[in-house]
């Protein structure tokens, strides 16, 4: 997320000379980059000739001080980009290596006022952080981790394009969708676009959500809550394989893994008594609830009378044994057989039409 000194920084146009770039989301590093060249060029051609592309794997430290430590063609100011960072490429030698890092250090103490280097690396370490070349660049990281809370994530982006998700909207939403910055942005412009031109207003609807992700308003997550609560073998199976056939979707039983894991880690937690006394606001914090999401500890909380602590327990090892399989690490031959098998396991076993016990 955007801090707020950054974006105060943004909005006076003041601009860093060093970013330092952590982490996996992609899409977040490459947002901030953009909003940086813009700042630094008023024209596209002059990004384009001033913007410098570097890969780690093929670059010193002292080929990168080199570099900065050169004057733009046309403009005040060029922008370096380093790809692969934590991959920085050492020299054959270590005499070699100290006379890098010094002039590297040296640079970083005080920066050309007219580069501004952005350097790019993935997940790194916390131990590796403090060492060389990381350590020197603390003060100018920023740290980019995948996105843990998508339907808060899901629900800012909205708020900042001036929309709001309805309660079933966000959670239909985050069900289905895969848990990066890029598929739930792009998704998120791709609704709002349908819904300005269906009606007036500021609301993300189910039904928008259903339109745009492909997701059946018959066959849907919500239905196969209820389902598993109501312990109906044939009506989770079907639901699950309707919602695996649906187009759109890319991760097959991969998505519907995901958000039972969510979803019996939630019951697992409401199994204990004292939780569920709780006020509704306090209940979803720990479920990992927030903003309108309040609004579904009822269902939760209607859901425990028909799973005990047991079940939950049961189910998640299932589910755990069932996302090994999908990731390899176990065998299996086919993923409808798998999603039979989870179900099997979900529901101990029962394949009556209505077993409820």
């Amino acid at each position: 997320m955007t801090s707020r000194s950054e974006k105060k920084n943004r909005d006076d146009g003041e601009i860093a000379p060093v970013y330092f770039l952590t982490g996996t989301e992609e899409y977040l590093k490459e947002e901030l980059t953009g909003r940086i060249r813009n700042t630094l060029f008023p024209s596209r051609e002059d990004a384009a000739c001033n913007t410098i592309i570097l890969y780690g794997p093929e670059l010193t430290l002292g080929d990168l001080v080199s570099r900065a430590s050169e004057y733009p063609m046309f403009t005040e100011k060029k922008l370096i980009i380093v790809r692969q960072f934590e991959k920085i490429k050492k020299t054959a030698s270590k005499e070699q290596q100290k006379l890098h890092e010094e002039k590297y250090n040296s640079y970083l103490l005080n920066p050309a006022d007219f580069t501004v280097l952005v350097l790019d690396a993935g997940q790194i370490d916390k131990k590796d952080l403090d060492k060389s070349p990381f350590l020197q660049l603390k003060k100018y990281r920023k740290d980019f981790p995948a996105i843990k809370t998508p339907d808060l994530f899901a629900s800012d982006r909205a708020k900042a394009s001036g929309w709001e998700f309805e309660p079933d909207a966000l959670k239909a939403f985050t069900a289905y969708i895969q848990p990066s910055a890029r598929e739930i942005c792009h998704e998120i412009q791709k609704m709002i676009l349908y819904a300005s031109d269906q009606r007036q207003g500021n609301k993300i609807t189910a039904l928008d959500v259903y339109e745009c992700v492909g997701i059946s308003r018959t066959y849907n997550i919500f239905e196969l809550e209820k389902a598993l609560a109501t312990k109906n073998m044939r009506m989770c199976s079907g639901i699950s394989l309707m919602i695996m056939d649906q187009e759109g979707q890319k991760e097959g039983l991969g998505s519907i893994v995901r958000y039972l894991t969510t979803f019996y880690i939630r019951l697992w937690k409401l199994s204990v008594p004292e939780v569920r006394r709780l006020p509704a606001s306090d209940i979803a914090k720990i479920l990992g609830m927030y903003g309108k999401q309040e609004y579904f500890v009822k269902s939760y909380l209607d859901y425990t009378k028909a799973f005990s602590m047991q079940d939950a327990e049961k189910a998640l090892i299932a589910l755990r044994a069932t996302d090994a399989a999908l990731k390899g690490i176990l065998p299996y031959t086919d993923e409808k057989f798998l999603l039979l098998q989870l179900m099997q396991k979900l529901l101990g076993g029962n394949s009556g039409e209505s077993v409820k016990g």
